[in-house]
């Protein structure tokens, strides 16, 4: 993330005039929802005393696009805190500012303030393509984890079905992907596990053209082998070479499930995984926290010996 350039990440801003706190409210809803499709900073007073220039409760919001939306009372002190908002979008971390407006920022009003900077990006976007049994095992765990859910299938039946009452659901077949998710993403996910293979096949190939961080195909290691060579074969007579870096199949970590709930866990563990920068391995320390109770027993009773 802190390697987008953007116009925030260099300093650049631009005040939208209406500073009320609805602005502000409606602008981080903006953010966090993907509308706004950039990141942000939320600057918000904490404490105050004295001659501060704004109350607790105040907030301003640095879009990364450099768009910058309330105020935290303007000046020096609000200065700071944009540059502590341009760190945060480099970053991704959230911090305070402190500061005495008289001793640290030479401001005659007096007073000191301290306001918290909270780093906002959209919860990552997956896209179920297939609303079957591991789509609706799927949906409700992804949405646990922070995932926003959409979820593409033509059969109104099966995007009524509970699993995907907080999602959103598409009713399109995958000739239709296009058209589904227009504004598919280099950040979206994208999982698929359509009623056939032939469904599967068909929407592996339109999206393997299309940007994405995560594109996974449930199926059997033969039906993954067959096709891959098939969707490649018509892409290279086309002259094209899709890239298969961020391609998964079969989808999930090897958990040994097999119910649709069990493959629901093992996926969005990978998901999580590719998000989060893990490696799906045990996290377990008991062995090695064995090993050194022992090492450390051994040395005591030799130590013992030594002194008797």
């Amino acid at each position: 993330m802190a390697d987008r350039p953007s116009p925030g990440d260099r300093g650049d801003t631009a005040r939208v005039p209406d500073c009320s706190a609805l602005a502000v409210a409606e602008a981080v809803v903006g953010v966090l929802s993907g509308r706004a499709g950039v990141r942000g900073c939320l600057a918000t007073v904490i404490d105050r005393s004295g001659s501060a220039p704004q109350i607790v409760g105040a907030r301003l919001l640095l879009r990364e696009d450099g768009v910058v939306i309330g105020t935290v009372g303007g000046g020096a002190l609000e200065a700071r805190v944009l540059e502590a908002c341009h760190a945060g979008l480099r970053d991704g971390r959230s911090r305070r500012v402190t500061a005495n407006l008289v001793r640290d920022l030479g401001m005659c009003c007096g007073g000191a303030m301290e306001v918290f900077v909270e780093y906002l990006e959209a919860a990552a976007r997956l896209v179920l393509v297939g609303g079957g049994h591991v789509g609706q095992a799927i949906a409700p765990i992804a949405r646990a984890a922070g995932f926003r859910v959409f979820v593409v299938d033509d059969r109104e039946d099966m995007l009524q079905h509970p699993a995907f009452a907080e999602a959103t659901t598409l009713d399109y077949d995958v000739d239709e992907l296009t058209q589904a998710v227009p504004d598919l993403g280099a950040d979206d996910y994208v999982v698929i596990a359509t009623r056939d293979h032939r469904r599967d096949e068909q929407a592996l190939a339109a999206l393997l053209q299309r940007p994405h961080r995560y594109l996974g195909m449930i199926g059997s290691r033969r039906k993954v082998h067959t096709v891959l060579a098939r969707v490649l074969a018509r892409a290279e007579a086309a002259g094209e070479r899709p890239s298969l870096a961020r391609v998964r199949a079969p989808i999930g970590l090897a958990l040994g499930g097999r119910t649709p709930a069990e493959i629901a866990v093992s996926v969005v563990a990978e998901l999580i995984a590719e998000r989060r920068g893990g490696d799906g391995a045990p996290m377990s320390v008991v062995g090695e926290a064995a090993e050194r109770i022992a090492r450390a027993d051994a040395g005591g009773a030799g130590r013992r010996e030594a002194s008797g």
